[in-house]
């Protein structure tokens, strides 16, 4: 008994020594402890005219809950990747969950360098704190159902989802996967500041739309970009998270080019082409 106390206590100091290191690393796990930073709007359009392009991240939908994030330095990330959404080239880095095979695939193609599950091997959690080019990337882990959906009833995967950040060029970018459960204080507190944020808004086969309206008000991103929609109405969404957001759709617009400096001064929901 002593030893498997022993046992349990080094393991929680390894874990919170990992978290530890997790913020010393994160700019963005920084930034949410720091002061909000204030910047007048007549800066902001000052900003958005002289950010180059050197600053810039490329955001682009390719369909169903993927993302194609291109960042400064010529890294290529492809979230909640299946090998069926695919534009331009090869991603370098694979994000995946493993919801469904929608999400995943057992199969990517060798090129793709970096491969990165949601999920962990023998019971134990993923876990992700690693530098690529110009981008840092890291995940905080959730539950999922085996069966889809918030109140489905079906047997829970403890830490088979994975909310992946994407710390690039001064922007902290996360994307909440499949997410099934909604998040407690300590999932706030790891996943820290976020500037652009996509979120599930299907209604059913992740969270209901009141829960995930929650969430999306609460991380309170400059810019939020919807995934995972199917047939749920927008002004639904929007009529839940409130007035505080405005709404920005972008027809015949796959690709969102953003920076620190052009990031809206009002929380702003895009809607790309094909979401």
């Amino acid at each position: 008994m002593l030893r498997l106390l022993a046992a349990l206590v080094l393991l929680g100091t390894l874990a919170s020594h990992a978290v530890a290191q997790d913020a010393q690393r994160s700019e963005c796990l920084a930034m949410a402890n720091a002061p909000p930073r204030a910047i007048p709007v007549n800066f902001r359009r000052v900003a958005a005219k002289t950010a180059t392009k050197a600053d810039e991240v490329a955001i682009t939908y390719a369909g169903h809950s993927t993302y194609y994030i291109d960042t400064p330095g010529g890294v290529r990330i492809a979230t909640d990747y299946n090998g069926v959404y695919q534009t331009g080239r090869l991603p370098d880095v694979a994000t995946m969950n493993r919801a469904h095979a929608t999400h995943y695939t057992l199969f990517p193609d060798p090129k793709i360098p970096h491969v990165l599950h949601g999920w962990g091997e023998n019971g134990q959690p993923a876990h992700y704190a690693d530098r690529i080019g110009d981008v840092y990337i890291r995940n905080v882990t959730t539950d999922i159902r085996r069966y889809w959906g918030e109140d489905s009833g079906g047997e829970m995967i403890k830490d088979g989802n994975s909310i992946f950040i994407f710390e690039v060029a001064g922007l902290c970018i996360g994307h909440l996967g499949h997410l099934h459960v909604r998040l407690d204080d300590s999932h706030f507190a790891a996943i820290g500041r976020l500037d652009i944020v996509m979120v599930p808004i299907d209604g059913t086969y992740t969270m209901s739309l009141d829960g995930i309206s929650e969430i999306t008000k609460r991380l309170r991103a400059s810019v939020v970009l919807p995934m995972h929609r199917f047939a749920t109405p927008l002004d639904e969404f929007m009529r839940l998270i409130g007035q505080q957001f405005e709404i920005d759709r972008r027809g015949g617009e796959r690709t969102l080019r953003i920076s620190r400096d052009t990031l809206p001064a009002t929380p702003t929901v895009i809607i790309l082409d094909g979401v």
